[in-house]
């Protein structure tokens, strides 16, 4: 029962995760191509790293991360290394957005993958949410074959905004390289510091962010979709995509929304195609 002094469901703390110290995690993922189908020849997990891999239509293969205790607690460092063989296609993803715990001890993350000749990975995690006084900080680190693809998402929430916490981490930074036949071709870093200037003030309407790349020939039309003439957006747009491209063909998109949802569905469009890649839609129970 509730009584009228009970706050609002959206208001009230959520349930803390089992008091613990920050812990090391990490995992590895092998994919092979093995009688016209992906398969997870390895798997190996670290607590607090979960690793989840449900069966699904298809020749790819779909590994699902997450972690221990609902989120991440300062001093967490999660490590996982992925390789995805000839031929094969793998995709990456989180069950739900991640979260990052308020402590003054900073939270990490770190992928390293590696895609091998006609490989595709998909990696499209839902977006990191940063609560109040939290402290974050991630690589992800791709190296690609001349003909390996790559779909990647990098996604970043304002946090609870119900709670009053919008934009009020202590601090977030992420950096993004991709490597293709041994040379960089993409070197993407955000860093979000209120030392540098109150953050709600300069993220002004905007509520959520990504980094979508498209790189490869398992890609190429989608990269070419997204690097297509738009028109210009609409003064006080709810969104703002702007896209390059990338050396030796691909793109990169950078996209501010003033939602998650607004996000998502432009990602969703942008990324229609995997459906076809992947033998199912990777959204289709998701935001």
């Amino acid at each position: 029962m509730t009584t009228p002094s009970d706050p609002p469901a959206a208001l009230r703390e959520p349930p803390p995760p089992a008091r613990r110290a920050g812990k090391a995690g990490s995992g590895e993922l092998v994919f092979t191509r093995v009688a016209g189908r992906t398969v997870l020849e390895k798997a190996l997990a670290r607590s607090p790293l979960k690793l989840l891999a449900p069966k699904n239509h298809g020749q790819a293969a779909w590994v699902f991360v997450a972690s221990f205790g609902g989120g991440l607690v300062g001093g967490d460092e999660l490590n996982l290394h992925a390789r995805v063989g000839r031929g094969a296609a793998a995709l990456l993803s989180t069950q739900a957005s991640t979260k990052v715990y308020r402590s003054p001890l900073v939270s990490r993350q770190r992928l390293e993958a590696e895609v091998q000749a006609g490989g595709l990975l998909v990696a499209i995690p839902d977006p990191v949410v940063c609560f109040a006084g939290s402290r974050y900080e991630q690589d992800i680190d791709v190296a690609l074959a001349d003909d390996a693809s790559l779909v990647l998402v990098d996604a970043l929430s304002s946090g609870r905004s119900a709670r009053g916490e919008r934009w009020a981490f202590d601090r977030y930074a992420s950096r993004v390289r991709v490597s293709r036949g041994g040379r960089a071709v993409l070197l993407d870093a955000t860093r979000l510091d209120p030392a540098h200037g109150a953050l709600p003030e300069r993220m002004g309407r905007f509520d959520a962010l990504a980094t979508l790349v498209a790189l490869g020939p398992r890609a190429a039309s989608a990269a070419e979709a997204l690097l297509a003439p738009r028109p210009p957006p609409e003064r006080r747009a709810e969104l703002v995509a702007s896209a390059s491209p990338l050396r030796g063909g691909g793109a990169v998109v950078r996209v501010a929304g003033t939602s998650v949802e607004r996000v998502a569905g432009f990602l969703r469009g942008a990324l229609a195609f995997l459906a076809g890649e992947l033998g199912d839609d990777p959204f289709a129970r998701k935001w």
